[in-house]
């Protein structure tokens, strides 16, 4: 009996322990797993597995009312500008191009004709414009001691406006005190360029230390036999020495004509590049002969285009008839077609006439206009062309 209950008693009592120890055992394996899980979570948050609960905070939507508007990237295009060219006729630079590259306007002419001792000693102190291109003569000379001669070679002229099929030729004319000597190169067909190589002598028996002078000049020729001046140089005797032995490039200039009593004429000429047309107003007239208005009827102005020495017949024009007075007014523009680059090469021949009779007329006087005239015609065509689009009014000087 008493064993019995003693071994019951020890049943459960063993029974109480183990199942004390079984619980003491499973809280040490749950402590230490929470401690793991701890510490991993501590030394790398990034491989810990999201939570579904908590989802809520850390995706956190904010709600906007701005409107939400692409943004355009706006780029101006490229502009290009053209690159400068030379042509024949001009020189067109921008400032650009010209101050990358450092370019600069060629000289019309070279500079070794520029520099001869004598180019600027014959210009007889008259200044002309760089863009005007007057005839160039080409020419050399020397003075023999032993047989008192001057001897001057011409050899070539340059830039010469001149129609297909002119001759022409050079002279020179020696003025002494005794009177006058002239000689004159061969004929030679006349172009942009024309050569003679041929020599001019004149015999000077006093030396040339004398007062006198020496003038050449460049004439053409056309079929009817016209002989017209196209420039002349002079240069004094006294400055053989200097220029004896040396090659001369000299500007012919304009030959001088003597203004006649014949009255003038009150031009306004102006062009329009975009147009290609001239402009001519015919305005007045003023101080006409009276000798031979004694048996007018009507005056009227004529106007005739020419390319080079040639008239062109579609191109002439003609004022209306006024009565007959020694300062008559017009106040008429006539419009002329002409290409730009023909220009250079152009002229205008004004004459006014004198209606004497129903078929009879008769011219009071001329003027020309153009880079080939001299003196005002010369110098109106050339301030139009530098100023395009202006009406430009000048005098001008009638001839017989």
């Amino acid at each position: 009996m008493i064993f019995t209950t003693a071994a019951i008693l020890g049943a459960t009592l063993g029974t109480a322990s183990g199942i004390l120890t079984l619980c003491g055992l499973s809280l040490i394996c749950r402590s230490c797993k929470k401690g793991k899980s701890e510490s991993g979570e501590d030394a790398d948050p990034e491989k810990a597995k999201p939570s579904v609960l908590h989802s809520s905070e850390k995706f956190s939507v904010e709600k906007s009312t701005e409107p939400i508007q692409p943004r355009t990237l706006l780029k101006f295009p490229k502009i290009y500008k053209p690159k400068p060219s030379v042509t024949s006729s001009e020189v067109i630079s921008y400032p650009d191009h010209a101050s990358e590259k450092g370019a600069l306007t060629p000289s019309p002419f070279p500079d070794s004709k520029d520099k001869t001792p004598c180019a600027r000693a014959l210009t007889n102190g008259m200044t002309t414009s760089s863009s005007i291109l007057h005839p160039k003569l080409h020419f050399s000379l020397t003075y023999y001691t032993d047989q008192n001669e001057l001897h001057i070679t011409v050899i070539e002229a340059e830039h010469l406006s001149v129609g297909s099929g002119c001759e022409g030729y050079v002279a020179g004319v020696l003025t002494l005190a005794a009177g006058q000597r002239e000689a004159q190169t061969s004929l030679r067909r006349l172009t942009s360029h024309t050569r003679w190589e041929e020599g001019l002598v004149f015999s000077l028996p006093g030396g040339y230390e004398v007062e006198g002078e020496v003038a050449l000049s460049l004439h053409s020729c056309d079929h009817f036999s016209q002989n017209t001046n196209l420039g002349v140089m002079r240069f004094k005797l006294v400055d053989v020495g200097m220029m004896s032995n040396a090659d001369c490039w000299v500007d012919l200039q304009p030959p001088k004509q003597d203004v006649q009593a014949a009255g003038e004429l009150l031009l306004s000429i102006s062009y329009l590049p975009a147009a290609n047309r001239l402009g001519v107003v015919v305005m007045k007239a003023r101080g006409l002969q009276s000798d031979k208005l004694k048996n007018s009827i009507d005056l009227s102005v004529k106007l005739a285009l020419k390319h080079q020495t040639t008239k062109l017949r579609r191109k002439k024009k003609q004022t209306r008839r006024v009565k007959h007075k020694m300062n008559p007014v017009w106040n008429e523009m006539m419009m002329l077609e002409v290409p730009r680059e023909l220009l250079s090469k152009s002229s205008l021949d004004l004459e006014v006439l004198n209606q004497a009779g129903p078929s009879e007329q008769e011219s009071l006087g001329h003027c020309q206009l153009g880079l080939q005239a001299s003196n005002t015609g010369l110098q109106h065509w050339q301030q139009m062309l530098d100023n395009p689009r202006k009406q430009i009014a000048m005098w001008h000087p009638l001839f017989d």
